[in-house]
């Protein structure tokens, strides 16, 4: 768990505790959970006064988790683990409840990509890709690239505090399985549907090796139906191979391999985080992959959404946001990364600044004399002035500006 110098203090049915010890013994707090479910219907978040509501769900294997109350996340206080932004700064807004539905037990993803296809049927699939945008313009299924970033922003992994530890792939990997522990994707249980990679140390490599193993067997024909998955982790290096390419990821010594088609067209759609310079100023590659099992036990990779991050893995969408991401983060700023899902168009800032009230915005100005780019500039600009809001403007032609918080 990320440290901060003021633990999450939870309320729940009368008694306090810390939310760290709630995720670490979840089957010794059942009592509580059920006790606050039938008597108040929910649990309080203490980062405030007056405390904020929490839902309590339940999974079907009986364990209890916690969850931000809908509409409520700006109101927590930004260092909460339980702290969303506002409406209008994140992607989500624009999937209607088929795309993402929350319940009780968890939350339902619909993936516009099948992972299951009935090999009697081959045209019958557990979820329907044509089915994008209803009439309103919200979506009604999620894409890979939408499913990154619905996982980064629930994981809190686009946030970042001035007294929070540098995040570590092992970090990220237990914020992830954490919230995935909640997750269906296209009715598939967490297990069938996505393998995170583990982080790598001596001790656990056989360990980690047997789950691998574990979840390549369940791809491939069972009883009729082709079975395909997702796999999440760091792209190390991407290297040619006789037939396209192997994304030879961190933590893992199998590759994936890919055509070239694929990776031409994903280095396309996704040029900044798998383009030559992406791995500058200390960058990484995440990415989230659709992959089957070749006939001889290889992972082959057919479809794939990148995303360009900081060292510490704070999404990036150039390599200038990233040199403004570990700006902010040398200046002891509390920020967040707006995610924008699937939605090109949508207009959000490049950074959120929660340290100072109202929040304040940061906009990285890396194109010129692009029509298209201009425009966006000036309606973002415009946006912020009816807002009345701070922004902190880079042209990266000229030197970053003062990032400071007055007080420093």
């Amino acid at each position: 768990m990320t440290s901060t110098t003021v633990p999450a203090r939870i309320q729940l049915a009368g008694r306090t505790v810390q939310l760290a010890w709630l995720r670490e013994h979840s089957t010794q707090a059942a009592p509580l959970f059920t006790r606050a479910r039938s008597e108040t219907g929910h649990a309080w978040c203490l980062c405030r006064s007056p405390a904020l509501r929490l839902v309590i769900r339940c999974t079907r294997a009986g364990r209890y988790h916690l969850a931000g109350w809908p509409g409520e996340g700006e109101h927590h206080h930004p260092h909460c683990p339980f702290h969303k932004l506002g409406p209008g700064l994140s992607g989500r807004d624009r999937y209607s409840t088929q795309a993402i539905r929350e319940m009780d037990d968890g939350v339902l993803i619909r993936l516009n990509t099948p992972l299951t296809s009935n090999l009697t049927q081959p045209t019958t699939h557990n979820t329907t890709p044509q089915e994008t945008d209803d009439e309103a313009g919200t979506r009604r299924s999620v894409g890979l690239l939408g499913l990154l970033h619905w996982l980064w922003e629930q994981a809190r992994l686009n946030t970042w505090h001035p007294q929070t530890e540098p995040l570590t792939w092992r970090t990220c990997h237990t914020r992830l399985r954490r919230q995935l522990r909640e997750t269906t994707i296209n009715g598939l249980h967490t297990d069938d549907a996505i393998y995170v990679i583990p982080p790598f140390t001596p001790t656990t490599a056989d360990a980690n090796t047997a789950a691998l193993n574990t979840f390549r067997q369940r791809l491939g024909s069972h009883g009729g139906t082709e079975r395909r998955a997702l796999v999440l982790g760091q792209i190390r290096e991407v290297t040619p191979t006789p037939y396209g390419v192997a994304y030879r990821m961190a933590h893992q010594r199998t590759p994936l391999y890919a055509r070239t088609v694929l990776h031409t067209r994903a280095t396309r759609s996704y040029r900044h985080a798998l383009g030559k310079t992406a791995t500058g100023h200390g960058a990484t590659r995440i990415a989230l992959f659709v992959v089957e099992r070749s006939p001889n036990g290889h992972l082959i990779a057919t479809d794939l959404a990148a995303m360009l991050t900081t060292r510490t893995f704070i999404p990036a969408d150039s390599s200038h946001e990233v040199v403004m991401a570990d700006a902010l983060a040398a200046h002891h700023r509390t920020f967040v990364k707006p995610l924008r899902y699937d939605t090109a168009d949508t207009v959000l800032p490049d950074f959120v600044l929660t340290d100072v009230t109202p929040t304040a915005y940061v906009e990285v100005y890396g194109i010129h004399g692009q029509d298209a780019y201009e425009r966006r500039k000036t309606e973002k600009q415009a946006l912020y002035q009816r807002r009345g809001a701070q922004l902190i403007e880079w042209d990266v032609s000229q030197p970053l500006p003062h990032l400071a918080l007055p007080s420093r």
